[in-house]
This record gives structure tokens, C-alpha cells and sequence, in this order.
């Protein structure tokens, strides 16, 4: 579904994403771990259009969308839930979420129903102003408000960041949910104890580039990543 090739990005002078190449398979959850500055959220950037690499090639379900702008990409079917939520902190929820779905004609009530089945904790709050949710139902709103296009890629940037543990393990939950629903789902995550328990591949990012690939299960079994993000 997703194929990235030799992908460079730079920011200015900086470069902070080295030569990456990976792919997302239809139906996958794909996670990308690595420390803080390793380069996930960038490459989640640049993917989703923010930014553009200086090299390389990104293909989505067929499409090259190397140089694709942002807003035209949501049309074909990729959503991104970027890292710190960016919720329309003044809007109610619903106004949130019908955002989300600003390039359908209309939002109808299935589509409501459709996220709240998944966050049910929103449809109780569905006129409460955003920005006086807590920090999970905030979470909860942006990865709602992108489900709103029902997306073939969702893109999850670091969606257990500054939770709780127990809502740490919510967010979890519904995104094998999700999963299991039919959504492909690339994840940048820095608990990566959980990301490689419910990933079907992961990559290992150092310094802009991948040092290592697997499946789940292999690189939480792997004696470097337990040493360096597992404590072990």
C-alpha cells in the first residue's frame, strides 16, 4: 500500500532522513521506533505531504505522491495523526470531528456513529468544548477526527505520548480494533514495548536512518533493541 524509496529529507543543512526505505503492506500495522530525533515524525511528515523529501520517491496504493500537497492527499484515502493532537482546542468535539471530515459533501450520522462506536467516552462529550477534554480524550479526538474520511492508511504519531498507563493500554486496545477492522496502520511510537507487541513489522531508526527490520516479535526478541528501548 505505502512504498518508500531512498527517501532523503532535509531541514535546511540538517539531514534527517537518511536514504530510508521501507514498506507498508495492506492490512499491516507497520511501527517505526527509535529515540527522539531519530527521524519518525519527519518521515510521517513527509509522507503526508508537510513536507517534501530532496530525493527519493514515495508511492501510496499505486500512486506517486512524491510532491503530492497535503490536502490532496486526504482525498486519496491517507490520514495522519500528528504528534501533540492539534485539535481545534475552541470547537466542541462534533465540530472537531466534522472538521475532520471537511472534504465529504456532508457528514452524516453513520459516520458519527462509526467513531463513537470506537471512543464511545466522545459521544458523551460530543458538545463539549475541546480543549477542556484530558490529555486521553484529547488523543482519542484526533485519532477520531481522522477516521472521519475513513482513511486506508492511518498514519499515528506518538499516540500514547504523556498518558497515563491505563490509557496508554486504551489507545492501544482500540487501535488493534481498528486493525481488525481492515485499517492499515503505520505507527511512530516511542513506548516501543508496545508498539512491537501489536505490529506486524517494525523498522529501528537511528540518526535518520533504519539500522533494523523485523517483525514484531522478532525485534522485541532482539538482544540491541532490548538493550537500547527495552531496558533489558
Amino acid at each position: 500500500m505505502l512504498k518508500i524509496e531512498d527517501m532523503h529529507v532535509y531541514y535546511g543543512a540538517i539531514h534527517a532522513v537518511k536514504g530510508v526505505s521501507f514498506e507498508v503492506g495492506e492490512g499491516e500495522i507497520v511501527a517505526l521506533i527509535g529515540a527522539n530525533g531519530a527521524g519518525k515524525s519527519t518521515i510521517l511528515k513527509t509522507v503526508s505531504g508537510l513536507m517534501h523529501p530532496r530525493s527519493g520517491s514515495i508511492h501510496f496504493c499505486d500512486q506517486d505522491i512524491t510532491h503530492m500537497e497535503a490536502y490532496k492527499l486526504l482525498r486519496t484515502g491517507l490520514a495522519h495523526v500528528p504528534e501533540g493532537r492539534r485539535i481545534f482546542q475552541q470547537m466542541t468535539v462534533q465540530e472537531n470531528l466534522e472538521m475532520g471530515a471537511y472534504i465529504k459533501k456532508d457528514v452524516s450520522q453513520k459516520d458519527l456513529e462509526t467513531v463513537f462506536t470506537y471512543f464511545p467516552r466522545l459521544k458523551e462529550r460530543r458538545k463539549q468544548i475541546a480543549g477542556t477534554l484530558s490529555g486521553g480524550e484529547q488523543q482519542m479526538l484526533a485519532m477520531s477526527r481522522a477516521l472521519m474520511i475513513h482513511p486506508k492508511l492511518l498514519m499515528l504519531d506518538e499516540p500514547s505520548m504523556g498518558l497515563a498507563p491505563i490509557l496508554v493500554d486504551q489507545i492501544f486496545d482500540i487501535i488493534k480494533e481498528l486493525h481488525k477492522a481492515g485499517t492499515t496502520i503505520l505507527l511512530v511510537e516511542q513506548n516501543a514495548r508496545k508498539a512491537l507487541q501489536i505490529a506486524d513489522r517494525a523498522y529501528v531508526l537511528e540518526t535518520g536512518s533504519i539500522t533494523l527490520s523485523g517483525t514484531g516479535a522478532e525485534l522485541a526478541s532482539s538482544d540491541a533493541v532490548k538493550k537500547a528501548y527495552l531496558g533489558g
